[in-house]
C-alpha cells in the first residue's frame, strides 16, 4: 500500500480559532481513519510548546506564538506563527519526505508553504481572499501581488465555497475548486419545542463582520412591537462582546438577550437543541460551520444572502439584508406566527446536513491530493527522461 504523507498547516486549531479550526479538527479525524495517508499538522498551541500524537498517523505540532485571545488574531502572533511554522517545517522536512503541503488560508500558511519543497494545496477560507473582509482593506492592497504568486504556485487552489471562488477569482484568474465544509450530523439531535417564546441562537465569532448587532436591534424592534415573546442567546466571543451589551441596555432588551459567552465544542449541542430558529445575518462568510451545525440540530436558518452561506439555503430558511434589524425582525415574525412553517423548514436543515457529511469532504480533499501526487509523479517522470 502506498501510503501519502501530508505536511499541514493551520495557524488555527481547537481552542484557538473558529470555523477553520474545527473544520481541520473533523478532518483529522476523518483522516486518522485512513491507513494510505500520515499527517503532520503544524499549528498554534494555547500556551507553550506541545507536540500531540491524537492517532497512529496524525502528529500535531503546536507553536508557541504567544496567543493572547482565543478568537482575535494579531497581526504580530500571526507573523510569529508564519516565521516559527517555518522553521518547524524544515526541521521536519529534514527527516521525513512529504507528498504535499495542505496549507489552510492562502495567508500565512499558503505563504510558508511556498517556501517548502512539496507542492502545495492552498485552501482559501474567507478573510484571507481580498474583499471579503473589510477590517483587512488596507493589508488587501500591500499583500495582492504575494496572494496571486502563492495561488498561481500553488499545486490546487480551493474555495470552501462557491461565493468565495467567485470573490477570489477577482483577484487572480486561477483554477479554483470548491470543497465545502462538512458537518458532524451525529453530535446533534433535532428538538421540536411546543412553546409560546420564539427562542433564537446565534453561534459567532463577536465581530463587526457578522452583523450581530442588527440581530440584537431586531430582537428590540420585535419587543417594541409587542405581540411577541422572543428571546435571543449569543454563544461566542469577541472583540464586541462589550459594545453588544451595552447595545442590548440601551436597547432596553437585557432581559431578552443573553451572553453565553465561550461554550466548549462538546457542550454545543445543549443550546442548538433548546433553540427553535438559528440567525446569522453576516456581511460576509465562506461557508458557516455554525449554520451546518444549526441545519444538522434541526433549525431553521435566518441568514443574509452572502458568501457560500446562501449556499445551504433552500426550503430551510428566510433570507434577510445583512444590517437590515426590520428584515430580520420580519423573518423571526413569519416563524413565530407559523410553526408549521418553523417545522418544515427545520426539517429540511436535517436533511441538507445529512448530505454534507466529513467523510464526503474527506474524500474529496483526498482526491484532489492524488491528482496532486499524480501531477508530481509525472513531472518527475518528465525530467528523468533523456
Amino acid at each position: 500500500m502506498i501510503v501519502v504523507r501530508v505536511l499541514m498547516l493551520n495557524y488555527e486549531y481547537p481552542p484557538l480559532g473558529g470555523g477553520a479550526a474545527n473544520a481541520t479538527r473533523y478532518l483529522l479525524r476523518e483522516f486518522s481513519e485512513r491507513p494510505e495517508l500520515t499527517v503532520d499538522l503544524v499549528t498554534s498551541s494555547p500556551g507553550g510548546y506541545r507536540e500531540e500524537s491524537p492517532s497512529a498517523t496524525v502528529d500535531r505540532y503546536r507553536l508557541d506564538v504567544s496567543k493572547r485571545d482565543r478568537h482575535y488574531w494579531r497581526q504580530s502572533e500571526i507573523a510569529r506563527y508564519a516565521w516559527k511554522a517555518y522553521r518547524k517545517c524544515r526541521e521536519l522536512e529534514a527527516t521525513r519526505e512529504y507528498d504535499l503541503v495542505h496549507a489552510w488560508f492562502g495567508v500565512p500558511s499558503g505563504v510558508v508553504a511556498r517556501l517548502l519543497e512539496p507542492p502545495a494545496l492552498v485552501a482559501l477560507r474567507g478573510s484571507d481572499v481580498p474583499g471579503y473582509n473589510d477590517r483587512f482593506a488596507a493589508q488587501y492592497v500591500l499583500l495582492k501581488p504575494l496572494i496571486r504568486r502563492v495561488w498561481r504556485d500553488a499545486a490546487a487552489v480551493v474555495a470552501n465555497s462557491r461565493g468565495l471562488r467567485e470573490l477570489a477569482l477577482e483577484t487572480a484568474d486561477v483554477p479554483i475548486d470548491v470543497i465545502p465544509n462538512g458537518v458532524a450530523v451525529e453530535e446533534f439531535e433535532p428538538v421540536y419545542h411546543e412553546r409560546d417564546r420564539l427562542r433564537v441562537l446565534c453561534v459567532s465569532r463577536l465581530i463587526a463582520r457578522k452583523g450581530l448587532g442588527a440581530l440584537v436591534d431586531a430582537v428590540a424592534e420585535l419587543a417594541a412591537r409587542g405581540g411577541l415573546d422572543v428571546e435571543l442567546t449569543i454563544v461566542g466571543e469577541g472583540e464586541l462582546a462589550g459594545s453588544l451589551r451595552t447595545r442590548a441596555e440601551r436597547r432596553g432588551v437585557a432581559d431578552r438577550v443573553t451572553f453565553a459567552g465561550y461554550v466548549p465544542h462538546d457542550e454545543i449541542h445543549r443550546y442548538y437543541e433548546a433553540a427553535d430558529v438559528f440567525a446569522l445575518p453576516s456581511h460576509n462568510e465562506g461557508m458557516s460551520n455554525t449554520i451546518l451545525e444549526a441545519m444538522a440540530a434541526g433549525l431553521p436558518i435566518v441568514t443574509s444572502d452572502t458568501g457560500g452561506t446562501a449556499e445551504l439555503l433552500g426550503d430551510n430558511g428566510i433570507v434577510v439584508r445583512a444590517g437590515d434589524p426590520t428584515s430580520i425582525a420580519t423573518a423571526l415574525e413569519t416563524y413565530a406566527a407559523d410553526r408549521d412553517l418553523l417545522g418544515r423548514h427545520g426539517r429540511e436543515s436535517r436533511s441538507i446536513a445529512e448530505e454534507m457529511s466529513w467523510t464526503a469532504v474527506a474524500d474529496r480533499y483526498l482526491e484532489t491530493y492524488d491528482e496532486i501526487c499524480d501531477g508530481r509523479k509525472r513531472s518527475r517522470e518528465s525530467l528523468a527522461r533523456p
